[in-house]
């Protein structure tokens, strides 16, 4: 328990402090999409190479989110924060300085690992600075207004950097803002004084597990296409994944302080929330990473006006998010979470008129669309959990419950990639012989087509009179591909909707029948 001691009176800096800290990791969920075309060319990597860049980053931070909390718990918030702190500011340098694809995904990683401690800490800190329900809720309302703030400035912050500078300054905007965060908390953060618990054991071999599991999954699915999804390689990572999975939930069950309660899942609201995250989520982050080539590659946009045609859709994802909960505290998410569900699903269905030379507006409605139904189903989920969670299952609940949202951010841009990269690779030949290409050519252009619609060196080396034809054929494709991926998350936010409906619905039924029951046995009594 926490013993109400003094605080700083300067808590307003303090918190300004935290959120700044904070919004370089919200920032870099979007900033770095951006980026990715000029990445690209800057680094000659195909669309694997891009898909680890943004997974490297994602994966490890959902792998350690669980983690981050029990780590700010057992060594001090305001430590673990600050670690983190200075540990993405480092990484950010080496994102900047990197000259190879192996050094971005490594660097990457780290930075990764340090958002992770970033977010839960943040706001144990903002917990233990607030002692009063209505202060930490307007604190904890600024902390969220200003992750939004960052989430819709990312892609225009990025595509004015990029295009006045170059793409490392999306990872330079990072450090002065690490500098100012570190020094500002080192001098003025004062926390009040918690009482003993007595060190929890840490579940490390679960964390482990975790990593191992969904880790060799996607390596399995971002691999699948260029390996050959009978490969060895291929069917080794599934198997480690099936097995890590297994002794995953093994030692859930039998350990002391699991990270993951399995007991959890036995609660209809936790179910969706957590389904919810996932399946809704996942389609958003494939929309971003696709839509950011297919404008670039396919439109010949400059990153600039990129950033400006995804305010649609992060403008949405802020408003949504603003109004999202005073919504849901009023209707029931058995209807707001089908509802959207159901928005987003004919978002991402009407996402796919995309065609090369449509007009921005013939589809800005339906980003907008996506963003608006992903904010309330997720601000509808997540109330409905932490009103199901006892007090002392909230942390823990809701951990687990924004692990399957960047789970989500992992496997959407995995099977992007997956959808993408199979129009390109298998349809590819037929399509160029269609076109007339000679045999001796046909090879050598499906060869550059399996990166994408990008100018690349493989695509330049071809005889002038087919490289239009090829780079055509390959923008054709590639908007085949996004297609197929708008198709099946929309599919999947639909599927989403329908359960939590059934769910949400039938625990509100059970729950009723037992009030009355109750109010019965009562009657009978008296």
């Amino acid at each position: 328990m926490t013993q109400p001691q003094p605080v700083s009176a300067s808590r307003g800096l303090q918190l300004f402090l935290l959120c700044f800290g904070v919004f370089v990791v919200y920032l870099d969920s979007t900033i770095v999409n951006v980026a990715m075309p000029a990445i690209q060319t800057d680094l000659k990597l195909g669309l694997q190479g891009l898909q680890w860049i943004f997974d490297a980053y994602a994966l490890v931070f959902a792998s350690l989110l669980l983690a981050a909390g029990a780590a700010g718990d057992r060594f001090g918030h305001k430590r673990v924060f600050i670690a983190g702190m200075i540990g993405f500011t480092v990484a950010s340098i080496l994102c900047a300085l990197a000259n190879s694809s192996g050094t971005l995904i490594a660097a990457r990683t780290l930075q990764g690992a340090c958002g992770a401690l970033l977010m839960p800490v943040s706001l144990a800190i903002i917990r233990l600075l607030y002692d009063t329900p209505a202060a930490r809720a307007k604190a904890i309302g600024i902390w969220a207004g200003i992750g939004g703030l960052a989430l819709a400035s990312g892609p225009v912050l990025g595509g004015w950097l990029v295009e006045r500078f170059d793409w490392s300054s999306i990872f330079w905007i990072n450090v002065p803002i690490g500098l100012i965060v570190v020094a500002g908390l080192v001098a003025k953060l004062r926390l009040p004084v918690s009482a003993a618990h007595g060190r929890k054991p840490f579940d490390a071999a679960g964390q482990l597990l975790f990593i191992a599991s969904i880790g060799a999954l996607a390596y399995a699915i971002i691999e699948g296409n260029a390996a050959g999804w009978s490969s060895a390689e291929v069917l080794a990572s599934f198997a480690l994944s099936a097995v890590a999975g297994i002794l995953f939930i093994i030692q859930e069950l039998r350990h002391r302080n699991p990270l993951v309660p399995i007991s959890l899942f036995r609660n209809p609201a936790f179910i969706v929330a957590y389904l919810t995250n996932f399946l809704t989520f996942f389609g958003l982050f494939g929309v971003i990473f696709l839509m950011t080539l297919y404008l670039q590659q396919v439109e010949g946009l400059s990153a600039v006006d990129t950033g400006v045609r995804f305010l649609a859709l992060t403008l949405a994802i802020m408003l949504g998010s603003i109004f999202g909960s005073p919504i849901a505290s009023r209707v029931p998410p058995r209807i707001l979470v089908p509802l959207g569900s159901l928005m987003a699903a004919a978002g991402l269905f009407g996402l796919t008129s995309v065609e090369a030379g449509i007009s921005y507006w013939s589809y800005a409605w339906a980003l907008a669309l996506v963003g608006l139904g992903i904010s309330l189903t997720g601000s509808s989920s997540t109330v409905a959990l932490m009103s199901a969670a006892r007090p002392e299952q909230a942390g823990i609940a809701s951990g687990i419950m924004n692990t399957f949202r960047q789970m989500s951010a992992v496997f959407g841009v995995a099977l992007a990639g997956v959808f993408v990269t199979g129009r390109l690779r298998n349809d590819g030949p037929s399509l160029l012989a269609e076109l007339g290409l000679p045999g001796d050519l046909r090879e050598k252009a499906a060869g550059a087509l399996a990166n994408g619609p990008a100018q690349s060196d493989a695509l330049l080396a071809l005889p002038e009179q087919w490289r239009q034809t090829t780079a055509s054929a390959g923008a054709s494709l590639f908007v085949d591909g996004m297609h197929d991926l708008l198709l099946a998350a929309a599919t999947a936010s639909l599927l989403c909707g329908t359960i939590a409906f059934a769910l949400l619905t039938r625990h509100a039924r059970k729950a009723r029948m037992n009030t009355a029951a109750d109010q019965a046995r009562a009657h009978s009594a008296s």
